[in-house]
């Protein structure tokens, strides 16, 4: 792997009445590169995001020990918005937009970061990317469909052209074709700009053709990492701990 922009150190966390969720994990994600973070449920995976988003204490957890750091400055003690002027963005687990208000205005929310000149031209690139949100973009965010929703979670994500978008449990809930067709709009977003990505994802066979590569982790600490397509391989792997089954729309294509 290339050079690193985000880099997680020995890092142990975990919550007050449950122990530590995470033991000793180490993982790098490289300047422009899709890491995929994968594991069966209760593995750690949301605590790792939350330690590395600076919103782990709002969840009475902590971390023990080990750093985070983001193009080598540490991060973990910063607060999230200081993070997200650092360049990071988080596309979070049920997408949580503000539903009484616009599209538009909550992507305007994303653009904050952006000085005002150039504000219209970030609602422009995500418009472009998701074309559904400029016909919405006068409606009230609650009525979109979860796979619009989705889409207006990621524009405000990306609307600051973050160096690093973290993506939480986007398949949550939808289609597969629908969620095939935004992976392929962040895969082209991460070739255009160089943008990386740590993808936290519950569909494995998916994410596994869509990152480069995987870290598993099981109860604590990683079980396995390597190349997405070494991994999606072993049988071992993907039966024991990712719980992949047949894909019938790739199935249907064959």
């Amino acid at each position: 792997m290339t050079e690193a922009l985000l880099r997680i150190e020995a890092l142990s966390a975990g919550y007050a009445r449950k122990g530590l969720a995470l033991e000793e994990v180490s993982l790098t994600v490289p300047k422009g590169g899709i890491v995929a973070l994968l594991g069966p449920n209760g593995a750690g995976k949301t605590t790792l995001i939350r330690a590395v988003t600076g919103l782990l204490d709002l969840h009475r957890g902590r971390v023990a020990k080990g750093s985070v750091l983001l193009a080598g400055e540490a991060i973990d003690a910063l607060p999230a918005h200081r993070q997200v002027r650092l360049g990071m963005a988080q596309a979070p687990e049920g997408r949580l937009i503000f539903k009484k208000l616009s599209v538009e205005d909550n992507l305007m929310v994303g653009a904050a970061i952006i000085p005002r000149a150039g504000r219209r031209e970030g609602l422009g690139a995500v418009y472009e990317m998701f074309p559904r949100l400029l016909e919405r973009r006068e409606q009230s965010a609650g009525w979109l469909s979860g796979g619009e929703q989705q889409m207006l979670a990621l524009g405000r994500a990306l609307i600051g052209r973050p160096r690093l978008l973290l993506v939480d449990e986007l398949s949550l809930g939808l289609a597969p074709l629908i969620v095939r067709s935004i992976y392929e709009r962040l895969r082209g977003v991460s070739e255009a700009l160089g943008t990386s990505m740590l993808i936290v994802e519950q569909n494995a066979r998916l994410a596994l053709e869509f990152a480069q590569f995987a870290y598993i982790l099981d109860r604590g600490p990683i079980a396995f990492s390597g190349a997405s397509s070494e991994l999606a391989a072993s049988d071992l792997i993907t039966e024991s701990y990712l719980g992949v089954q047949r894909d019938p729309l790739a199935d249907a294509e064959a």
